[in-house]
């Protein structure tokens, strides 16, 4: 029996022109995962990440503080929606980063309502299906990230880290648990920034194990390392 662990970037640069960095929490997480898993789970056989910036330097941290001297694969198939696209299909009117930030600042509680925001965008995309007008359509982006789950099951390897972010997350949790496909960001909303949710795989064949869990974020009794953005 394998095991495939998905882990979720380090908080990264909310509100920032480059959301794509890691916030100093975000770092901070990274290692504290790292030095957990070097008590808990010993060394990997694989390692994998998106193509993200935040990607890379939340496993670079954590093989860093784990003591895994080992490079890992780049599969562009574990990358995240583009969110940036999709807000901008939504709201024609919020045409950058700036006009986004700069609506967020207006209202009492800007992390609430880029929530309910993203929510109705993500809720259009996923609706439109094949017909929306985006660059990677819902189910192109869901056949990508199962096609990347195929690979990281497929391989052969007894332990495996993998680097990647809510969304393919909640694809794959969604694939494997059978809920419907309206449902999946259901999944993806909740998920701790460093959460790990693990896939167990037998003769290739990956199978739902455990979801979001965050035993290193807890042991540090710091309830503001618990972040979702």
């Amino acid at each position: 029996m394998g095991s495939i662990v998905l882990i979720r970037h380090g908080q990264a640069s909310f509100g920032a022109a480059d959301y794509d960095r890691l916030s100093p929490r975000g770092e901070e997480q990274s290692v504290l995962l790292g030095r957990w898993l070097a008590r808990t789970h010993g060394k990997p056989d694989r390692v994998l990440a998106g193509s993200m910036q935040r990607h890379h330097r939340t496993a670079s941290l954590c093989l860093e503080a784990a003591g895994v001297d080992m490079a890992f694969e780049v599969d562009p198939g574990l990358d995240e929606l583009n969110h940036e696209e999709i807000l901008r299909r939504h709201r024609p009117d919020l045409p950058d980063e700036a006009a986004l930030q700069a609506e967020l600042r207006a209202q009492p509680d800007p992390h609430k309502a880029f929530q309910v925001l993203f929510s109705q965008a993500i809720a259009d995309w996923v609706g439109a299906g094949s017909e929306a007008a985006h660059d990677e359509t819902w189910p192109m982006f869901r056949e990508r990230v199962l096609g990347a789950l195929n690979n990281l099951a497929s391989n052969g390897a007894q332990t495996t880290w993998v680097f990647t972010s809510g969304g393919p997350i909640a694809v794959m949790a969604q694939s494997l648990l059978g809920m419907p496909e309206e449902n999946t960001f259901s999944l993806a909303y909740p998920l701790v920034n460093t959460s790990l949710t693990t896939l167990r795989t037998v003769r290739g064949m990956p199978t739902f194990f455990s979801y979001n869990s965050v035993p290193h974020l807890e042991d540090a009794g710091d309830a503001a390392l618990l972040t979702h953005r």
